[in-house]
């Protein structure tokens, strides 16, 4: 009688077989879907397949991370709704006082028949991207000139200046920030009026306010608006805010340190300006008067020499007009003074015999008188 194990007890390979097998096979998958992609398609159906699994799985934090938004999303939106109410309301006072003031100027300067001196044309934008140089401030909008971008428009956002437009593409523009080493806006101190120019940091984090004598009325919390002398910028732009006054009694002006109002790094919508300055340009500038005055001298050094030589000619000498017989006029002179001593010398030799035979010299008709 054959005696067999029942089929619960049957044994097939041992298990160090099956390890190796399946760690073989393992490593044949691997390296097959890395090299060949073979188990792509496969990855493809089981997440189709296992993706109602996941998101079922997902619910209970799905409904978690919704209720928190939501409580967090209301409170934050009652909080905006009040901040926006009132600005609203302040917007649409300052608004009102604006309309005012502007029919005013209209008003005024036709009283004083005045005309505008500038009009403002904005274009919205965008900040694209940074350009490559670390070492300037300089951003690419998506405006150009195909939209009317110039060289040389401001850019501003609702707080105040951001830069200016340096170079134009045909659907791209580069702005350099005002934060730039290289940028310069005429400005203007609210508080006093003081005009001076705010100038970048080379750090591209602060203004430097030069050009303020160590003497000016300037303190900390001023504000600088654009003071519209550069013909670029229109008047009355927020700038910046002085945030440190340093002066020194060695040096002439006092070293004022500034924070842009606007968020330079931080702006993502601006506006550019098409600024157009109706003021007629500068008269020519007059010449030095200290170089006036020189000349004056150099042509007063010259008369007398020339009213010299003009004495030395004789009117209607015409010796004097031909430049060949410049020379005769000073040969006559010459001569009479050799023919004269030659009668002198006769003169002489005759009365030298007298005075031999006589022996006695002959007095001078003045000792005879």
């Amino acid at each position: 009688m054959e005696y067999s194990p029942p089929p619960l007890f049957k044994q097939g390979p041992s298990a160090l077989a099956r390890l190796v097998f399946f760690v073989l096979f393992a490593l044949a998958l691997l390296i097959s879907d890395a090299r060949f992609n073979t188990l792509e398609i496969v990855r493809g159906v089981l997440g189709a397949g296992l993706y109602p699994l996941q998101r079922a799985a997902l619910v209970p934090r799905d409904v978690f991370m919704g209720a928190t938004d939501l409580a967090v999303t209301s409170a934050t939106l009652r909080s905006e709704n009040e901040k926006l109410r009132a600005k609203d309301l302040q917007l649409s006072q300052q608004a009102n006082m604006a309309a005012e003031l502007a029919a005013e100027n209209t008003h005024l300067r036709a009283l004083l028949q005045l005309s505008q001196r500038a009009t403002t044309q904005s274009l919205p934008a965008e900040i694209q991207y940074d350009t490559r140089d670390p070492f300037t401030q300089k951003v690419v909008i998506d405006r150009g000139a195909q939209q009317g971008i110039q060289n040389g428009s401001p850019v501003v956002n609702e707080d105040g200046v951001i830069g200016q437009v340096t170079r134009v593409f045909p659907l791209q523009a580069e702005v350099a920030l005002l934060t730039d080493k290289d940028q310069a806006v005429p400005v203007q101190i609210v508080r006093t009026g003081l005009r001076s120019v705010i100038y970048g940091n080379p750090k591209g984090d602060t203004l430097d306010l030069r050009f303020v004598p160590i003497s000016a009325d300037v303190q900390i919390g001023d504000e600088l608006v654009t003071s519209g002398l550069d013909g670029i910028y229109p008047l009355g732009l927020p700038v910046a805010k002085v945030v440190r006054v340093d002066k020194q009694a060695d040096t002439a002006f006092a070293r004022v340190v500034c924070l842009p109002i606007a968020p330079v790094r931080g702006a993502h919508q601006l506006l550019v300006l098409h600024y157009v300055n109706d003021v007629p340009p500068r008269p020519p500038e007059e010449p030095d008067a200290a170089a006036v005055a020189k000349d004056t001298k150099s042509k007063e050094g010259a008369k007398p020499a020339d009213s010299k030589a003009a004495s030395a000619v004789k009117p209607g000498d015409k010796a004097a007009e031909k430049p060949a017989a410049a020379a005769k006029p000073a040969e006559k002179p010459v001569e009479k003074p050799a023919a004269k001593s030659a009668a002198e010398k006769k003169a002489s030799a005759e009365r030298k015999p007298a005075t031999e035979k006589s022996g006695k010299p002959q007095a001078k008709p003045g000792a005879q008188q």
